[in-house]
């Protein structure tokens, strides 16, 4: 299966995928995934949808990609950080880290402030560069190559020199599981 199996029998059609400009904010990206990701069953987010976004020039051509590490890492600088850098970003001291907490919801107000301020930040400032394509006709095989050689979770597909859709890590282990469901166990 993984053998004889094409990247695009089991692709994200690129206009299925989502997208945003290079000069789109971390926030209009953001807003973006959230939409795509989350599929609402019973008012809850059942995150069934892309864990990335892909960043595209003037042109439509793939310039970078954001996961949601990168989307965290930019909104939340301190998480990077030792617990008084995390501290010092919420406005707290170690001493009131000890102490009572009854001025956390200052903190918290401060906080939020942050993450929206954080957000006017242009994607191309904090996108990720790609680290590896594959063409549409290749074998899935290939594809579990590339993915797993450049660790990433996500592979974009061209024909020629056109990005016309995502391979995901998430689809390669569907592959593999169906191999499974189709097989008979030996146990």
């Amino acid at each position: 299966m993984l053998f004889e199996e094409k990247v695009r029998d089991r692709m994200i059609p690129i206009k299925n995928y989502s997208t945003v400009p290079l000069d789109a904010s971390l926030k209009e990206a953001a807003l973006s995934l959230r939409t795509s990701y989350c599929r609402l069953d019973g008012g809850m987010c059942a995150e069934t949808g892309p864990r990335t976004i892909l960043v595209l020039d003037e042109k439509g051509r793939l310039a970078g990609i954001l996961d949601f590490r990168s989307f965290l890492k930019t909104l939340i600088p301190e998480i990077a950080g030792g617990l008084t850098a995390k501290l010092e970003a919420l406005g707290v001291s170690m001493a009131f880290a000890q102490a009572d907490a009854s001025e956390f919801d200052e903190a918290r107000l401060g906080f939020n402030a942050r993450v929206v301020k954080n957000a006017e930040v242009k994607v191309r400032d904090v996108m990720l560069r790609i680290r590896g394509t594959i063409q549409a006709d290749s074998s899935l095989m290939e594809a579990l190559k590339e993915i797993y050689r450049n660790k990433i979770t996500v592979l974009p597909v061209y024909e020629g020199e056109k990005l016309v859709g995502v391979l995901r890590d998430t689809d390669l282990f569907l592959a593999v599981s169906d191999i499974l469901n189709r097989t008979p166990s030996t146990c």
